[in-house]
């Protein structure tokens, strides 16, 4: 009870927030949908209500442990086996039963009650994996001059994480390799490795993304043209011509928006989720809720996303603890990429790619990895007050 004292509102009382948010706007946008196929119109609503008690539990329960549990290589070693045989079982099964993907993704297990998505897991456990191992080496890696010495010492590792995303790439889900990439670049930058590496590595990786884009875009293969991923990038630069096409969900997206204005048409009255916005309460809720709550609704929701990250930010720079930095980094930047990926693909910026909104959009494994990555940064932060007060 001690250690409730010391939790850090700043996180909780934004979080607490866009759970009961995220509640009543995944029941507000999925209701016509599951009445027009037969379903009740609460049953998404009832599941996603299950998925939150269950993520703020084991937010709880992540906050109430011993720091050292975190840093368990053991339980870290478990994790990385379910992790990647996941994935692994996810290749193989989309090779061998074409028909299980669903929108030309093998991306999810269905286990009954819910269905895991071993991405969700991977992020965390990147984090989690990164933090402890560049951590244990910080030493070794400050005094390293080049590149050569700093690849001995993480080339292990690094190959677990490339492996990671590579298999992620291959279901294919480029949105979630791209927020494991942006996850692994930002705690290797964190790290103790010299800045002029870092620097290096970012302009070395920052050259060959744009050359991957530029010739993607003036010369694409003939394999890439009739590819999922391909169209959508294609509805992102011409989405009027491509209405009827690849371009529908982004038009209808549009025209969500323009229907909401500064304060929407109000909660329950959205006319995209009826048939024109698919799946509206997964990828596009925030489509459905900018036309429902206006500019007013969304601004709050980003508000409250932008305190928990800019919070954890702030953290990561006050922090004398390598690890607990890294930690706060890595998590920022997971919950900050989907963020950015998701509301960039309905405003026509950047290419849709099934990220969903975090804590806002329906799904379990989301919801629940988000949840228990904030008890990680709240029992982090309370742990290291404790040891202040000790001390002082």
């Amino acid at each position: 009870m001690k250690k409730l004292r010391k939790i850090d509102l700043w996180i909780v009382i934004p979080y607490i927030l866009l759970l009961g948010i995220g509640v009543v706007m995944v029941y507000s946008a999925s209701f016509y949908n599951a009445l027009v196929v037969g379903g009740k119109t609460n049953q998404y609503l009832i599941k996603q209500a299950i998925y939150a008690v269950m993520g703020a539990f084991l937010c709880l329960v992540t906050f109430m442990l011993k720091e050292k549990i975190l840093k368990n290589q053991r339980i870290l070693s478990f994790i990385m086996l379910v992790t990647v045989g996941s994935l692994l079982y996810l290749l193989i099964r989309a090779l061998l039963v074409p028909s299980s993907r669903v929108n030309g993704a093998s991306a999810w297990i269905n286990l009954g009650i819910i269905n895991f998505q071993p991405l969700e897991l991977a992020k965390l456990f990147l984090i989690m994996f990164l933090a402890l191992f560049l951590t244990n080496k910080k030493n070794r890696l400050s005094q390293k001059k080049g590149w050569r010495e700093v690849l001995k010492e993480v080339f292990q590792p690094m190959l677990i994480v490339a492996s990671i995303i590579i298999m992620v790439l291959f279901q294919p889900d480029v949105g979630g390799a791209l927020i494991l990439s942006l996850i692994t670049l930002v705690i290797v930058a964190s790290s103790t490795i010299p800045g002029k590496l870092i620097a290096e590595l970012s302009g070395f990786l920052t050259f060959i993304f744009v050359g991957m884009i530029v010739f993607i875009t003036k010369f694409p293969p003939a394999f890439i043209k009739g590819s999922y991923g391909y169209q959508r990038f294609l509805a992102m630069q011409h989405p009027f011509l491509l209405e009827q096409k690849a371009g529908a969900q982004l038009v209808n997206s549009f025209y969500a928006i323009s229907n909401g204005g500064v304060f929407g048409v109000g909660l329950g009255n959205s006319i995209q989720k009826r048939g024109y916005l698919p799946e509206p309460h997964t990828d596009f809720i925030l489509s459905i809720i900018s036309e429902e709550l206006g500019l007013v609704g969304v601004t709050f929701i980003l508000g409250l996303l932008f305190i928990i990250i800019f919070r954890m930010i702030s953290l990561g720079f006050r922090s004398r603890k390598t690890y607990n930095s890294l930690v706060y980094y890595g998590i920022a930047t997971m919950i900050l990429s989907q963020l950015v990926l998701n509301v960039g693909g309905l405003l026509g910026v950047i290419p849709l790619t099934g990220v969903t909104l975090p804590f806002i959009s329906y799904g379990g494994s989301s919801l629940l990895i988000l949840s228990i990555a904030l008890g990680i940064v709240l029992n982090l932060e309370a742990t290291t007050k404790f040891e202040k007060m000790k001390k002082g």
